[in-house]
Formats: structure tokens, C-alpha cells, sequence
């Protein structure tokens, strides 16, 4: 391995054995060096690539620290490299959406109330009405976040919100069977809809993995291309 390897391992193992708690503030360079066997070069560079992660923050005038190490904040940090998979990952990464969305929608069911479900419901309004694919981007993206918040689960409402991200860059709506696809993509979420106002957590669960299962089968047949922006393929 190279120095700054050594330096982003060997920082990462200090945290990971509680050497390092979080929130606790780094000791200084030149014992981390004399520690770690690295230079101060190699030990900030171990310390960048630990912050890109969500790991540790600098504080100015202050010094740097471990995070709080929320889960919520280290998993939103995939999306740096969850937003760069190609297609294939992403069909790959289906099957995880489909099972973590399946049990959020399940729990989402069991704590439903009455102005959840008349939100829910406006939004779906909302989105049968959309024709501007950034408009029905965004209110997809409310519909399935509404309904994971519900869950009351951050881990796994972050790990969605990182795969969604990725799958919204390939768009499906504008593509030939584009309408199509929008129409039964609007009656998907009607069922989830229905489900989860039924207070059914069996049912519920099950509309939403058919729902992400419809969307990867959409995404192996018709083969999206990547497009800059955030736009939605469920």
C-alpha cells in the first residue's frame, strides 16, 4: 500500500475500534504521523479522502473531528459514487430498491393516518396531471419519500434517496412507449396508494415491490440513456 493508504486505513481503523470516538477531535498532525508512520502530506491526504466519506469534519479554528457518524450522513455519501453507475449497476441495484422499498412501504402502512393519506393522494393528482418530465420528476420523488419518511427509518430512507438519485438520471417517460410507461407507472402507485389508506402492511409491501420490479424491467427493455439532470424512471 502507499503512505496514504497507511494514513486513510490507519485513521479509518482508529475510528472504526472506538480509539476515536464521534464527535472527539483528532489529536494533533505530528502524533498522528508518529503513529500512523506517515508524513503530514500523506496524513492529510488519508484525512480529505476520510472527509469526502462523511467521516470526519474540519472545524475552523478548531481542528478536525470525527462526525457524529449518523448513518443517515455516511450512507447519503455513496451517492458520490452510486451517481456515476451505469446502467447495468443500476438494474443490478433493482433487486436491493425492490426489498429495502417493500418493507419501508410495509411499515409506512402500519403508521398511515388520514392526512398522510390525503397528501399522498394530492400528489398522485398531481403527477397523472404532469406533462413536463422535470415536474413529474419531482412529484414521483415526493409520492416515495413521503411514504419512506412514514417508515421512520433514516438509514433506510437515505439508502432510497441514493438509489433514486441514480435511477431518476435515466429517463423513461420520453421515449417512445414513453405515455405508456407513465400510465401504468400512475396506476402502480394508485395500488401503493390504496394499500397503504387500507392500513394493509402485506399488501402494501407487495405493490411496492412490483413497482420497482416494473421499473427494471422497463430500464432491461428499453435501455435509457444517462442524462445530466435528475429525471425519473418510477
Amino acid at each position: 500500500m502507499s503512505a496514504i493508504d497507511d494514513a486513510f486505513h490507519g485513521l479509518r481503523q482508529m475510528i472504526a475500534s472506538g480509539e476515536l470516538q464521534p464527535g472527539q477531535q483528532f489529536p494533533s498532525e505530528a502524533q498522528l504521523c508518529d503513529r500512523l508512520q506517515v508524513s503530514r502530506g500523506s496524513l492529510r491526504e488519508g484525512v480529505r479522502m476520510l472527509g469526502a466519506l462523511g467521516v470526519i469534519e474540519s472545524r475552523h479554528g478548531s481542528g478536525t473531528y470525527v462526525s457524529a457518524l449518523e448513518p443517515a450522513n455516511i450512507i447519503g455519501a455513496l451517492g458520490l459514487t452510486v451517481g456515476l453507475m451505469p446502467l447495468e449497476g443500476l438494474i443490478d441495484m433493482f433487486e436491493s430498491r425492490r426489498v429495502l422499498e417493500s418493507h419501508a412501504t410495509s411499515q409506512a402502512a402500519a403508521n398511515m393516518t388520514d392526512a398522510v393519506a390525503a397528501e399522498l393522494g394530492g400528489i398522485l393528482d398531481a403527477l397523472e396531471l404532469a406533462t413536463e418530465q422535470e415536474e413529474a420528476s419531482d412529484l414521483d420523488a415526493q409520492f416515495h419519500e413521503r411514504i419512506t419518511a412514514l417508515a421512520q427509518n433514516a438509514t433506510i430512507a437515505e439508502l432510497l434517496r441514493v438509489f433514486r438519485s441514480r435511477s431518476r438520471s435515466y429517463q423513461l417517460f420520453d421515449l417512445p412507449a414513453g405515455p405508456d410507461i407513465k400510465a401504468q407507472s400512475d396506476r402502480s402507485h394508485r395500488e401503493i396508494l390504496t394499500a397503504l389508506i387500507a392500513r394493509d402492511p402485506a399488501t402494501a409491501a407487495t405493490a411496492a415491490a412490483s413497482h420497482v420490479l416494473q421499473t427494471e424491467r422497463w430500464a432491461r427493455e428499453h435501455r435509457p440513456v444517462a442524462t445530466p439532470g435528475p429525471l425519473p424512471v418510477d
